[in-house]
């Protein structure tokens, strides 16, 4: 007859680890940390013994639920795709479930589903386009929550990209390449696009010229081709065209072919996010990278120091972005 194993237990990782069950439990639930030697012995014992922990014991002793949330605008953008696997990388490593709620670029539903995530998990890591005043009634949900996107507001966690230094960058790289006539096709129902439209209009103020705005109403690559005969078409055709982000690039790009316009031999051409598609176009589309899964990582980091109470100050985390020149903007010949 064979004998029936029993599981491991936390006092058998405790006496494998030469430490007591009080040190296991706290490193398990990352209620408090312990030397790099400490932490290897219990780590090392966990792996050899199989020992798994008990989430619904660890959240009954701790009042915690052991998941995070995360709140997304559209996980059909590869740039919020990189957001949601840093930030899986970092709650996985440390033991956390993570549940998600994608709003799919719509503001109406965000609240409620917000407020619903926020009764499953102990913290919130929210990319939205939530209005200033809703800064007070996630605050008054009582979990730690960290925003993507520089809010600026007091009291408020948050990490992002700088938007108006991407801006700059992409702007200042036109006007080397000897363009003078500029658009920016932004995207005004986002909190971000204003900083990218400042950026470019003082990079081509530095070198005498005004900036020319188009705006959708989506950050699509439909919303990308149907603008192109605006801009495309137009008496003042502008030398160079900067959109919102990738998405709407890539939209303009394939209906500049049917409009029989070349990029960048007629119109150069680039945008925000630097996501795998623009690698693999003809042209290839120059970017900048907002290093999305750096910030899902980086977000995701705080927010589990925010949750253990290791942080006692707001903080505004800056990701650095950083210019990819490719195929799409080529210098205009004078």
């Amino acid at each position: 007859m064979k004998t029936k194993h029993r599981p491991p237990t936390l006092r058998d990782v405790a006496a494998a680890a030469g430490v007591s069950t009080a040190a296991v439990s706290k490193y398990c639930s990352g209620a408090q940390r312990f030397s790099p030697a400490v932490e290897a012995a219990i780590q090392a014992a966990i792996e050899q013994l199989g020992y798994r922990t008990n989430h619904l014991a660890r959240s009954i002793a701790t009042g915690r639920s052991g998941t995070v949330g995360l709140v997304v605008l559209d996980l059909g953008n590869p740039h919020f795709t990189g957001i949601v696997k840093g930030a899986s990388r970092v709650a996985q490593a440390n033991d956390y479930s993570m549940a998600f709620v994608d709003t799919a670029e719509s503001k109406a539903p965000e609240r409620h589903l917000v407020e619903t995530l926020s009764r499953r998990v102990d913290g919130l890591v929210v990319s939205s386009r939530l209005a200033d005043e809703s800064i007070e009634w996630l605050k008054a949900l009582g979990k730690p929550v960290v925003f993507f996107g520089r809010y600026g507001h007091e009291g408020v966690h948050s990490v992002g990209a700088d938007g108006y230094l991407a801006s700059l960058m992409i702007g200042r790289h036109l006007m080397t390449l000897e363009h003078r006539r500029v658009a920016y096709l932004g995207f005004p129902g986002s909190r971000w696009n204003a900083e990218r439209r400042r950026g470019l209009g003082d990079a081509l103020a530095e070198a005498g010229q005004k900036l020319r705005v188009f705006e959708v109403d989506a950050p699509t690559p439909e919303a990308g081709e149907e603008a192109a005969s605006r801009l495309l078409l137009d008496g003042q055709r502008p030398d160079a065209i900067v959109t919102y982000n990738d998405l709407i690039a890539l939209g303009l790009m394939n209906e500049a072919r049917s409009l029989g316009v070349s990029i960048p031999g007629d119109v150069s051409l680039a945008s925000f996010d630097d996501i795998a598609y623009g690698r693999y176009t003809s042209p290839t589309l120059t970017s900048v990278a907002m290093n999305s899964e750096q910030m899902g990582e980086v977000a995701m980091q705080r927010l589990l120091q925010l949750i253990a109470g290791e942080l006692e100050h707001p903080f505004d985390e800056v990701i650095a972005p950083r210019l990819v020149v490719r195929e799409s903007t080529l210098r205009r010949s004078l």
